[in-house]
């Protein structure tokens, strides 16, 4: 078990959790005695519930909400934790809540894509203003330096290759499909969404390509079965030691070259650089540095195909420096850029420009959603990798928020083909 892992057997309502960091298990869970921010708590809950298409049900039946029958369903089953975690954290504590069991529902990703459509309101506007002092920010042990950024991938990326497996299609591709119009063949929609950015980056036979992010080596495999040479970076020690076997067995290590290097690092001169949702880890003060590289790595002619999630130039200002679920658990360090801060960094720091772009955010809800069942439908492969039912749970939540962000528009996807 590693870094983000959950302790086997550490599920009971009536002990604390434990979650491992670089120091040793730290409990987790155990709600704070402050019952004027689980007052507050209540009451910024129930006025952002009251408008909502949910029913939210407590011990004894008492509901709010304004759902009907068929409205998706939140059920809090120990009201005072749930209260207490929401007042010390909201943006952490309501999903630590779920990973705990202080609520459920019968219909997860849609009650949270109720939550996500109207993120921006359900804090009532005169309070937002006081976000700067009740937000946590980002800990300074997440920094994307090189070394930071070693230890944020290794988090979660080299958690275990069996357990990506276990939902992952066949590529072993970890980044958003981009189906045919009517269908929803993940492994069919994953080989387009890399033709795609390999389209974008003009990759043919004899080109050499730089690929920063390897993940398990998809995208390297197929620009090779184009006839290119691929030099990969990749920083997670498990992606590099499977990417290399399937490279291996598929007969292509004479075309491919993975090496466990940072971006800031890379060497050379290259036809086409290729980057699928890698940019998310680079984090906003690296962004100019990480454009740097590529326009100095790329030769005169060259293009850059960008994949990256996306989200409204407003909200990721509003959000950028906040501290969250998904930093805490999923992606430390992590930020999503706006199209606009990708156009306005591309213009500062790099000769490169945005030749062109597509978006697919929906296709990412749909492969979300398909990852989703698959990883609870495998949970007794999962469970005997040594992965604890506290583990279902918040994985379980991570995809399904995730999902439900994509479905309301709150985040996008969107590729980029750019150049000088």
């Amino acid at each position: 078990m590693t870094e983000t892992s959950l302790r086997p057997g550490g599920t009971s309502s009536d002990r604390p959790v434990q979650h491992q960091t670089d120091d040793g298990w730290e409990t987790l869970f155990t709600p704070p005695n402050n019952p004027m921010r689980a007052r507050i708590a209540r009451g910024l809950f129930h006025n952002a519930v009251r408008t909502l298409p949910i029913r939210v049900v407590f011990p004894g039946g008492r509901r709010i909400g304004a759902g009907g029958p068929d409205s998706p369903v939140m059920r809090i089953h120990r009201p005072a934790a749930f209260f207490h975690r929401l007042g010390v954290d909201a943006k952490i504590g309501f999903g630590e809540a779920y990973m705990v069991g202080d609520w459920t529902s019968n219909s997860l990703v849609e009650l949270l894509t109720e939550f996500s459509a109207r993120m921006s309101t359900l804090i009532p506007p005169r309070l937002q203003a006081f976000r700067r002092w009740v937000d946590r920010r980002q800990p300074s042990s997440e920094e994307n330096t090189v070394s930071g950024s070693r230890q944020n991938i290794h988090r979660h990326y080299d958690l275990s290759n069996e357990l990506f497996a276990t939902f992952l299609d066949e590529t072993m591709t970890y980044s958003s499909a981009w189906f045919e119009p009517g269908s929803t063949d993940l492994h069919k929609g994953q080989l387009r969404k890399i033709d795609g950015v390999l389209d974008y980056a003009m990759v043919g036979p004899d080109t050499h390509v730089l690929e920063i992010g390897t993940g398990w080596g998809a995208l390297a495999l197929r620009a090779a079965e184009r006839g290119a040479r691929v030099t990969s970076l990749t920083i997670s020690a498990e992606q590099k030691a499977l990417a290399e076997k399937r490279i291996a067995d598929a007969g292509m290590a004479d075309r491919v070259q993975v090496l466990m290097r940072d971006y800031r690092e890379a060497q050379g001169s290259y036809d086409a650089v290729v980057s699928v949702e890698m940019i998310e880890a680079v984090g906003e003060r690296y962004w100019p540095t990480y454009f740097g590289a590529v326009d100095r790595l790329l030769k005169p002619g060259g293009r850059f195909g960008l994949q990256s999630i996306t989200m409204p130039h407003d909200r990721m200002m509003a959000t950028k420096d906040s501290y969250t679920w998904i930093h805490k658990y999923v992606f430390p360090g992590g930020i999503i850029p706006s199209p606009e801060a990708v156009q306005s960094s591309l213009a500062q720091h790099t000769s490169m420009r945005v030749h062109a772009f597509r978006d697919f955010g929906h296709d990412y809800a749909e492969t979300l959603r398909q990852w989703r069942l698959r990883f609870l439908g495998h949970w007794s492969q999962v469970s005997a990798l040594g992965f604890d039912d506290t583990f279902r749970r918040m994985w379980e939540f991570y995809l399904a928020y995730c999902e439900a962000g994509f479905r309301s528009g709150y985040i996008g996807v969107r590729q980029f083909s750019i150049g000088r």
